[in-house]
């Protein structure tokens, strides 16, 4: 998984991969030329990479999220190996906020508002999410993000837990989607929405 933002307002022309929640612990930057190389200082492992300059080797970039195309992945994959580090992008296709379909709901123990669903997402891929919203129910067409996915409020989608059950994705509101949000709780679709399907604004 690669989390691909472009920063040019507060960073000034710097494209931002990540590859891991960045977590609480230091992280030690390792350059050379225009990339940066960017490990865990606990455990050595590599949990992104900064692009200086990034305009001046990818054309279209706009500050936010950035979906790489293939011939972009390319660039950067070859200026990474010119900077003599090892590891590669890969060209990502699948999309990040899809319809889903709720196959099982039922309330986590010990929590009076979550619940744990298994969400359809893809010709039977499943996958267990965990929400809050009290509207949420078994054989609901939702909007699912999945991991790796970026919130119109900049907040990134990693694999979590919640009261020790791991949850992959998030089951979305109108609101969290930047959309209007005409009551309270997650954004039920029509049954006519067909699961697997990519969803946008």
């Amino acid at each position: 998984m690669q989390i691909t933002t472009y920063n040019n307002n507060g960073l000034n022309d710097v494209l931002m991969i990540q590859f891991q929640k960045m977590e609480a612990t230091a992280q030690v930057p390792e350059r050379n030329g225009d990339i940066v190389l960017i490990k865990s200082k606990d455990d050595g492992k590599v949990t992104g990479i900064n692009l200086f300059k990034a305009s001046d080797y990818l054309h279209g970039l706009t500050d936010g999220p950035v979906e790489l195309e293939e011939e972009a992945v390319d660039k950067v994959n070859s200026l990474i190996a010119e900077a003599g580090f090892s590891i590669k992008l890969e060209t990502e296709t699948s999309p990040k906020f899809v319809v889903g379909y709720v196959t099982s709901c039922e309330p986590v123990e010990g929590s009076d508002h979550l619940n744990l669903t298994q969400t359809e997402v893809d010709n039977g891929e499943i996958l267990q999410i965990v929400c809050g919203a009290a509207n949420i129910a078994k054989g609901q067409k939702v909007v699912v993000a999945r991991t790796g996915a970026v919130m119109p409020d900049g907040m990134v989608i990693w694999p979590g837990e919640l009261k020790g059950i791991e949850s992959n994705g998030m089951i979305c509101s109108a609101g969290e989607l930047g959309l209007p949000q005409e009551g309270k709780g997650i954004m039920v679709l029509s049954e006519d929405a067909e699961v697997g399907t990519a969803f946008s604004a």
